[in-house]
This record gives structure tokens, C-alpha cells and sequence, in this order.
């Protein structure tokens, strides 16, 4: 088992820390044992003519002490004294506690002289002895509150200023300081370059920024500069806070990290004061690297309005972020790394040049990256030896590096359940299987006409997809529930840069098969379909007024992708969006049409297909093929799938041509319960 490098083999370098609170436990103790050992006497302060009247008159002092730096003079005073003068306490003879009495002397001398002559006339036998009263326990006494005090003042202050304990920008006084994380190149937990698959483009732009500040006169001495700032943007879950955190890793200068949120206070003026405490620290330690991620939580764009909803704090942060980036200040050695995944409503001023001088686009992984994905994360997992990674990266289309990393540690799982030794292919697959379509139901109980209704429904989008050329091939239905979903089909797509118009009317046209297959053989329609009739009405719109692939307004985009439209108008009147709802219709009832006439023509293939899928609940591709025979159009599809089935993979191919086995779900049924009720009903 290899040792992990942070094990230090049992030799620690500093055992022993030291903590401010030990200092208080050592004071407490030290007062406590005083008071404890300073406890075995009470005491009454009297006249001194009544001290006289106790040694003359009743004989009650047994012993003297005089303090004469203080003109003080102490009696100890006898059991039965001692019971009169403190009667009604809990005084008690018997517990070994001294009782005493002072009083203020006019002088030692003349008190001395007096002692003799109690001596002489037998008023007083016991002991007497003069001393100074400065020692130790009066000066601890005078000393110590006054010195606790101090301390705790002090203490007080640290925690409400941020220091000690309290941690960076932890106290109220600093509030307006910066909470970025620092690294250095000696941080334990260092990820570099190696550590993140794929992204070649991306590190090529990070690795040039590393590299400038590692060698900067490589580039100097060309007279280039290097860019101020990066802006890392892409969809969620592609690795863009990770290839930041390599280049903390990777290079040899102090890198700040803090998230875009922590600049945002309810306290006026609170964000302002960390950005410039964040840019003074990055002056300080300059070369240094500044990472700044969802940063669209403060550079959101200024809006137009100032009284309509705007947030004037979030935009003075935002403000003097733009001056400490590019204003009349030197910035020499600092350069600004930023994440998002909404680049479109930034702010311009943030991006343009100067500021932001490189927006570095970090995609989704295609087929190589996903294979190099999967080899970073199956390191530490006991896979099996026939376990074919290029296999895994072609059924995983359109997953992120996070999604990945989720199928490896699920398939773990799933093994694990099974007390399996290692993680086989079928793992996976369940993996996927349970992260796109969720959690298999099998006690969810389904009477047999819903179970019917959910087999012609699936059935019908198997068969309208095996039926037209550019929908996705099928690779396996089932009607088990998962998730909210009755019933689920995944598909083989192929992964395209540009999509034509052919293939969007084939995919609404699959879509809408399951709604069709209800209305032909069962003569009624349920609310099954309402996942499948959002897509399609999303989809035709997006033709229509996106895409400008309408016969009555093409070439038309009403799509602003800067995001500064408005929500309180439209681009459009009224009589043309008349004709966009016209059109959008048009599209879905032709596609519907067309799906019911290709279920008629394959009526009895449908019906043998619902058939198996009642007694089989799971069908897969060969069902398919038994009962329509191969498919007419012959695709790259076909042959990775093949390819699969053999565990034998097709020559290389193009990122265009590349076509990979999906999990993707293009058919979730809508909630159970609506179908229940539907079904009941009817």
C-alpha cells in the first residue's frame, strides 16, 4: 500500500503549540490556589479601642501581629471571643479556620510598649511578632485584577479586530479586509497540469501566463506584454476552478483566491475596501497570480436604471474593481484569473481590453478529452482488466469533467454493493443509467392498463426513431420507473458542431411519437407526454424565432446574445408574434401527423414491440432489429455500436463525424402520480 506523502512517520516537528489560552489556565490556577490556601482565616475590622477592650477586659487574644508599614496591628482571637463576635456566620471552630480582628495602631512603638504592659499584668500570654505586610499574597491581590484586566482587554480587542484565533477578516473592525486564500508554491495539497485532462487549449493560454511569470524576460525583451487578466468561461462542471487551482500549483509565485461573493456585504462600502485590500496584498507580494471565481456575483452589468432595482453596493465593488484592474495605478506583476459560467451578463466594461485581455472558452470534453478524463479518475479505482476506457468515453457524450468524476465514484459504488472485487463495465453502465435517469423504482406499483399506456408510449418513440434518417437510433427502453419518470429510453446521437433543419423536424417528430402511439391505439392521450411536449413547443419556437428556419419569416433572429434585452418589451409586434405562434403550431401538428402516419404503416412491429416491452420491461437494440430488420441510413452510430457490441473500436474519427454512445434521456414522462390519475380516470 503506497504511504501518502503527508504522513510525517510518527516524528512531529513542533508537538507542542503554544495558545494564548494556557496563559489564562496558568492564571487561574495560580489565584485559585491562592485563594484556597489563603482561606484559613476571617477577619473583622474594629476600633482599636475595642481591640484593647478584647486583650484587657475579656482575655480574647491568643495572638499578635503588627504590621507597622501599614500601622496595622492583627488579633487572633479565642474559640469563645471568636463565637460572640461571629455569631450568625458559618464560622465553626471545629474547621480548623482562624478568626482575627485588625485594627489601625497609632504607632508600632507605643503599641509595643502596650503589649509589655498587657505582659505584665497577665492580660495577654500568647505570641508576638512584628512583620511587613508586603509579600507576596498582598501584592497579588493588589496586582492581579488590574493585570487580568489588561489581558482580557487586549484579548477582546484581537477578537473583534480579526487577529489571534479569530482568523483573517473574522472581527468587526476588519470587516473590510480581504478574504482571499493564499498559496504558495510549499501548500501540501498542490494540483498541477497533470492533474487535468483534456483542456489542451485552455492550458496552452493558462501555461503561457505561468510561463511569462516564471521567465518574464523571455517575452520582454520582444517588447510584449503580458495580458493583465484571464477570464475562464464555460458551462458548469468543466474544470475551470481546477485549472485554476493548477496554476497555484504549477507556479512558483503567491496565488490569492477568493470567490466573487466575498466582496458582497450588507455593510455600505464593505466590498470596495476588500478589493483594495486584496490589490494592496497582490502589490506587496507582486509577481502573483489573483483568482477570482463567479465573479459574476460582483461584475454583473451596471444597469441603465438606477431606481429600478439596482444594487448600488455591488456596483461601487464592481467600480473600484475596474480601477484597480486598469486605472492610473501600476498593476506591474499582478495578473487577474477569473470563472464563470454567465460571461453574457458581465459587465463591458470588465471585459474589454486592458482588463480582461483573453476570454479563454473551456467546452465541454469531446471524445479524446473524455478519455483522458476518465484515466485521471480511475486511478485510484480497482477497475476490471478488460475495462475499455475509449468504450466509457463514447457512451458519456456531453458529460463535463464533474460528471465523470460522478460516474467513476458511483460505479465504485455500485460494485461495492454487489461485493464485487473489481469495477467491470456493467458498473458503469448502471452508473449512468442511475445518474442521468435516476433511481429504479421496481416497487412502484403501476396497474396493468398503466403499464400498458407506458409500453405503446415508449414503443412509439422506438419505432418513429428507428423510422427516420437523421433521429438517434435506439439502444435501450424500459418502462421500470426511475426517478419521476414511468419510463425511459436512451438513444445513440451523434455529436454535430451545426444542426439542419432535417434533423430538428426529425426530432420533434420522434418526440411526439409516444403522444401519437396513445391517440392511435389507445384512442385517448394522458398527461405521460408533458415532458415530451415541453421539449418539442421549446424547440419549434427556437426554429421559428431563433433559428429563422420558418417558411413565413425566415431568416429572422430575435435572439440577443449580448443579454441586454429587456423583460418589459419585445422585438416584435403583435401581429408578427401572431404569426410566430402560427408557425410554431404549423411545425408541431405537421411532425405529429408524420409520426402517427409512420406508426400506421409499422402498426403490427409497434405492437409486438409494446408486447415485449409488458413482459420483458426492458428491450434493447436487437429487439429492434429482430422486428423492423436493420435501419435504411447507415451511420457512424451503427458502426460504434457495433463496435460496441463486439468490444472492438472503429477507426479513428473526426470531432464532426464523431458519433458516441448517449445515456442522455430524451424521453422522461412526467410525474407518476399525473399518470395514475389520467389512467384511472379514463
Amino acid at each position: 500500500m503506497p504511504i501518502s506523502p503527508n504522513i510525517n512517520n510518527g516524528k512531529n516537528k513542533n508537538p507542542f503549540k503554544f495558545s494564548l489560552w494556557w496563559m489564562y489556565a496558568i492564571v487561574f490556577f495560580v489565584l485559585g490556589g491562592i485563594l484556597y490556601f489563603d482561606n484559613d482565616t476571617v477577619n473583622k475590622e474594629v476600633l482599636y479601642s475595642d481591640f484593647e477592650r478584647y486583650v484587657e477586659v475579656d482575655h480574647g487574644i491568643r495572638k499578635i501581629v503588627v504590621y507597622p508599614d501599614k500601622r496595622e496591628v492583627q488579633g487572633f482571637l479565642t474559640d469563645s471571643l471568636a463565637s460572640v463576635l461571629f455569631r450568625g456566620t458559618n464560622y465553626a471552630s471545629d474547621r480548623g479556620v482562624d478568626a482575627t480582628v485588625t485594627a489601625n495602631i497609632p504607632s508600632a512603638d507605643q503599641l509595643t510598649e502596650k503589649i509589655d504592659k498587657w505582659r505584665e499584668s497577665g492580660a495577654f500570654t500568647g505570641d508576638y511578632k512584628v512583620e511587613n505586610s508586603g509579600n507576596f499574597t498582598h501584592l497579588i491581590y493588589g496586582i492581579l485584577p488590574l493585570v487580568l484586566m489588561v489581558v482580557f482587554w487586549i484579548y477582546l480587542m484581537r477578537r473583534m479586530s480579526g487577529g489571534g484565533s479569530a482568523g483573517p477578516g473574522g472581527g468587526v473592525f476588519s470587516v473590510g479586509k480581504s478574504k482571499a486564500m493564499l498559496f504558495d508554491k510549499n501548500n501540501s495539497d498542490k494540483v498541477t497540469f497533470k492533474d487535468v485532462a483534456g483542456l489542451s487549449e485552455a492550458k496552452t493560454e493558462i501555461e503561457e501566463i505561468v510561463e511569462f511569470l516564471k521567465n518574464p524576460d523571455r517575452y520582454t525583451n520582444l517588447g510584449g506584454k503580458i495580458p493583465k487578466g484571464a477570464l475562464l468561461v464555460g458551462p458548469p462542471g468543466t474544470g475551470k476552478t481546477l485549472l485554476a487551482k493548477a496554476v497555484a500549483g504549477e507556479a512558483d509565485v503567491p496565488f490569492f483566491s477568493m470567490s466573487g461573493s466575498d466582496f458582497v456585504e450588507m455593510f455600505v462600502g464593505v466590498g470596495a475596501s476588500r478589493v483594495r485590500d486584496l490589490f494592496r496584498q497582490a502589490k506587496e507580494k507582486a509577481p502573483c497570480i489573483v483568482f477570482i471565481d463567479e465573479i459574476d456575483a460582483v461584475g454583473r452589468a451596471r444597469s441603465r436604471n438606477a431606481g429600478m432595482g439596482s444594487n448600488d453596493e455591488r456596483e461601487n465593488t464592481l467600480n473600484q474593481l475596474l480601477t484597480e484592474m486598469d486605472g492610473f495605478g501600476s498593476n506591474s506583476g499582478v495578473i487577474i484569473l477569473a470563472a464563470t459560467n454567465r460571461a453574457d451578463i458581465l459587465d463591458k466594461a470588465l471585459l474589454r481590453a486592458g482588463r480582461f485581455d483573453r476570454q479563454i472558452y473551456v467546452d465541454l470534453p469531446d471524445l479524446p478529452d473524455r478519455v483522458a478524463i476518465f484515466k485521471v479518475h480511475l486511478r485510484k479505482v480497482k477497475t476490471a482488466p478488460d475495462l475499455d476506457i475509449d468504450l466509457l468515453a463514447r457512451q458519456t457524450p456531453g458529460f463535463s469533467g464533474a460528471d465523470i468524476a460522478n460516474v467513476c465514484n458511483e460505479a465504485a459504488l455500485i460494485a461495492a454493493r454487489h461485493n464485487k472485487e473489481f469495477v467491470s463495465k456493467d458498473d458503469f453502465s448502471a452508473a449512468v443509467d442511475r445518474i442521468i435517469g435516476g433511481l429504479e423504482k421496481r416497487s412502484k406499483i403501476t396497474t396493468d392498463e398503466e403499464k400498458r399506456a407506458i409500453a405503446i408510449h415508449e414503443a412509439g418513440h422506438a419505432t418513429v426513431s428507428w423510422h427516420l434518417r437523421y433521429a438517434n437510433p435506439l439502444v435501450k427502453v424500459t418502462i421500470v420507473p426511475r426517478g419521476k419518470a414511468l419510463g425511459a429510453a436512451w438513444y445513440l446521437p451523434e455529436e454535430r458542431q451545426i444542426t439542419a433543419s432535417d434533423v430538428l423536424l426529425d426530432d420533434i417528430c420522434a418526440t411526439l411519437g409516444g403522444r401519437a402511439a396513445e391517440e392511435l391505439f389507445l384512442n385517448r392521450v394522458s398527461t405521460g407526454a408533458a415532458n415530451d411536449l415541453e421539449r418539442v413547443t421549446k424547440q419549434a419556437y427556437a426554429m421559428v424565432v431563433y433559428y429563422g428556419m420558418s417558411d413565413r419569416l425566415p431568416n429572422l433572429c430575435y435572439y440577443d446574445s449580448s443579454g441586454q434585452d429587456s423583460i418589459f418589451t419585445k422585438p416584435y409586434s403583435n401581429e408578427r408574434a401572431k404569426i410566430i405562434d402560427e408557425e410554431v403550431s404549423r411545425i408541431i401538428n405537421e411532425q405529429y401527423e408524420r409520426a402517427k402516419t409512420i406508426l400506421r404503416e409499422h402498426a403490427e412491429g409497434h405492437g409486438r414491440l409494446a408486447d415485449t416491452l409488458i413482459n420483458r420491461e426492458v428491450i434493447f437494440t436487437e429487439d429492434v432489429i429482430t422486428i423492423f430488420g436493420p435501419r435504411k441510413w447507415a451511420s457512424r452510430t451503427d458502426e460504434i455500436l457495433k463496435a460496441n457490441e463486439s468490444q472492438t473500436l472503429p477507426p479513428p474519427i473526426t470531432d464532426v463525424e464523431a458519433a458516441e454512445v448517449s445515456s442522455s434521456v430524451i424521453d422522461a414522462d412526467a410525474d407518476e402520480k399525473e399518470q395514475s390519475e389520467s389512467s384511472k380516470e379514463s
